[in-house]
C-alpha cells in the first residue's frame, strides 16, 4: 500500500499504470563517438524491472555532464544519447545519471535506449525559453488550443522510437515551473507550455519508478503510442496550477486501442485521469479500477468542447475510494475555449457508454456534473453501487443534468430524472488486456562509485 502524503499547497500523485495503444512506427537515430562502455560486473549495480535490458551502459558525466544544478547539460544529454543510439542493433544501451542536480533543456531519446535516474540525481529544466524551441502543434491538433504558434519543445522527447524505458531509483524530473505558470497567468506566450515528458510514434515505452516535479503543463504525454507501460511513479505539482495533469493520453496510431488503468493513490487539484479535452483523435475501451483518490476535483474526468469532435467511448471505471472530492462524476462539453474563431462548431465529440461501478465518495460537495450538447447528447453513460457522502457545505441541487442519456442503480444520493432507476450492474469488462500478461526482466544499473 503505498503512503499519501499532503503538504502545503502541493498534492502527491503516487501511479501504477498500464497502458496498451495499437499500432507503431519505429525510426532510430544514430551518431558516433568514442566512450567508455563499461562492464556491468564491474561497478556496485542497482537492480529495476524493465521491459528490455541493455548490454552498454554510460554515465552522464562521460559525456562532460556537471551536475551541480547550474551548469547547462543539454549538450550532455544530447551528445550521450546520439552516441549510445550506434548500440540499438547490439542489445541496446542505458545512459545512467548519477546523483547529482543536472540542469538541461529540451532534448530527444532514441530507440533500444534506457534513461535511468539513480536516487538522489534530479534532471532539472532550465527555466530559459531559449532552451525549448517552438516546434508546430501535434499533426490532428492543428492548433494548439491556448495558442495559435505552436508549442514549446517538451523537457524529454521521443519521436518514431521502439522500445524506450525511462526509470530509476526514485530519481527526480523537475519542470521548475514556477515561471512558466505565472507568465501564463500574466498571458504572456504566444505558444503553449512545455510538457515534462513526451513521447510520440513510439512502441513499447516504459515509464517506471521516478518522481516528476512541478511541470509547466502536462507531466506525462503519450501520443501517437502503442504498448505503453506507466507504473511506481509520484507526481507532484502545486494544486492551484492549471492544466499539470499527472498522464493525459492522447491519438493512437490504429482504430482499436485498449489502456488499462491501476492507481493506489491520487491526489490532483484537476483530476487524477483526465480524458481530453485535447484528445488529438478519440479515446475508446479504456479500463480504470482500484482507485483510492484524495483532494481532487474528481478521480476521473471526461472533457471535450465544440469544435474538438472525435470520441471517448467504451469507458470503464470500478472499485474507487474517493475522499474529499468536488465531483465524483464530471463529464463537460463546454471545457474551455479555442484560441481563435477558426473552429468548427458542428465538429462535436461522441461520448458514449460510460461506465461507473462500486465507488464510495465521502466528503463531497457535488455528487455529479453532466453537460452533454444540445444535437449531440452523451449517451449510455451507467452508474451502480455508489454511495456518495456529502460534505458540510454541498452545493444545492446536488446533480446537474442536461443532454444526457443514461441509467442508475442503487446510487445515493438519488441522480437526476436523466438517469432512472434500473436493476443493472454497469458493465466492466472481465478478460485480460495484452499490457496486463507482460513479465518485465530484471536489469542492472552501475553505481558511480560502490555504496553511493
Amino acid at each position: 500500500m503505498l503512503a499519501f502524503l499532503e503538504s502545503g499547497r502541493y498534492h502527491y500523485l503516487e501511479i501504477f499504470t498500464a497502458l496498451v495503444f495499437v499500432g507503431s512506427i519505429s525510426v532510430g537515430i544514430a551518431e558516433s563517438r568514442n566512450v567508455q562502455i563499461f562492464n556491468k560486473d564491474s561497478y556496485n549495480a542497482v537492480n529495476y524491472a524493465a521491459i528490455n535490458c541493455r548490454k552498454h551502459t554510460a554515465f552522464l558525466t562521460d559525456f562532460g555532464g556537471v551536475g551541480d544544478g547550474k551548469t547547462l547539460n543539454t549538450k550532455a544529454f544530447q551528445a550521450a544519447i546520439a552516441n549510445l543510439s550506434q548500440y540499438a542493433d547490439d542489445g541496446g544501451a542505458e545512459l545512467i545519471v548519477p546523483a547529482g542536480k543536472w540542469l538541461t533543456g529540451s532534448f530527444n531519446l532514441t530507440s533500444h535506449f534506457t534513461l535511468f535516474l539513480h536516487r538522489g540525481a534530479t534532471i532539472l529544466a532550465s527555466q530559459n525559453e531559449a532552451d525549448f524551441p517552438i516546434i508546430a502543434a501535434l499533426p490532428s491538433f492543428g492548433v494548439e488550443k491556448d495558442f495559435p504558434d505552436g508549442r514549446f519543445s517538451s523537457l524529454i522527447r521521443g519521436i518514431n522510437l521502439t522500445d524506450v524505458v525511462i526509470t530509476g531509483n526514485n530519481g527526480t524530473i523537475d519542470g521548475q515551473g514556477a515561471p512558466w505558470w505565472d507568465k501564463f497567468e500574466k498571458g504572456l506566450f504566444k505558444a503553449s507550455r512545455p510538457l515534462l515528458i513526451d513521447i510520440m510514434y513510439t512502441d513499447q515505452l516504459q515509464i517506471s519508478n521516478i518522481t516528476l516535479v512541478n511541470s509547466p503543463s502536462w507531466h506525462v504525454h503519450p501520443v501517437y503510442c502503442s504498448n505503453v507501460l506507466v507504473q511506481g511513479v509520484t507526481i507532484i505539482a502545486p494544486v492551484e496550477v492549471p492544466n499539470t495533469d499527472g498522464i493525459n493520453p492522447s491519438r493512437f496510431l490504429a482504430s482499436s486501442f485498449h489502456q488499462y488503468l491501476n492507481f493506489p493513490l491520487i491526489s490532483t487539484s484537476d483530476a487524477g485521469i483526465a480524458l481530453g479535452s485535447e484528445m488529438s483523435g478519440g479515446i475508446e475501451n479504456v479500463r480504470v479500477e482500484d482507485i483510492t483518490a484524495f483532494t481532487s476535483q474528481s478521480a476521473v474526468r471526461i472533457k471535450t468542447a465544440p469544435g474538438r469532435g472525435g470520441y471517448v467511448k467504451d469507458i470503464f471505471v470500478r472499485r474507487m475510494t474517493l475522499q474529499t472530492m468536488k465531483y465524483v462524476f464530471w463529464i463537460s462539453g463546454n471545457y474551455k475555449t479555442h484560441p481563435d474563431d477558426g473552429f468548427d462548431p458542428n465538429a462535436l465529440a461522441e461520448i458514449k457508454n460510460i461506465n461507473y461501478r462500486d465507488i464510495v465518495a465521502r466528503n463531497v460537495n457535488m455528487s455529479g456534473a453532466f453537460d452533454g450538447f444540445p444535437t449531440n447528447h452523451f449517451t449510455g453513460i451507467c452508474m451502480s453501487n455508489v454511495t456518495i457522502q456529502l460534505s458540510q457545505t454541498p452545493k444545492k441541487p446536488q446533480w446537474n443534468c442536461s443532454n444526457v442519456e443514461g441509467v442508475s442503480s442503487h446510487v445515493t444520493p438519488t441522480p437526476c430524472s436523466l438517469f432512472p432507476e434500473k436493476p443493472v450492474d454497469c458493465t466492466f469488462p472481465e478478460d485480460k488486456l495484452p499490457i496486463e500478461s507482460i513479465h518485465l526482466k530484471t536489469c542492472t544499473a552501475k553505481r558511480v562509485f560502490p555504496g553511493v
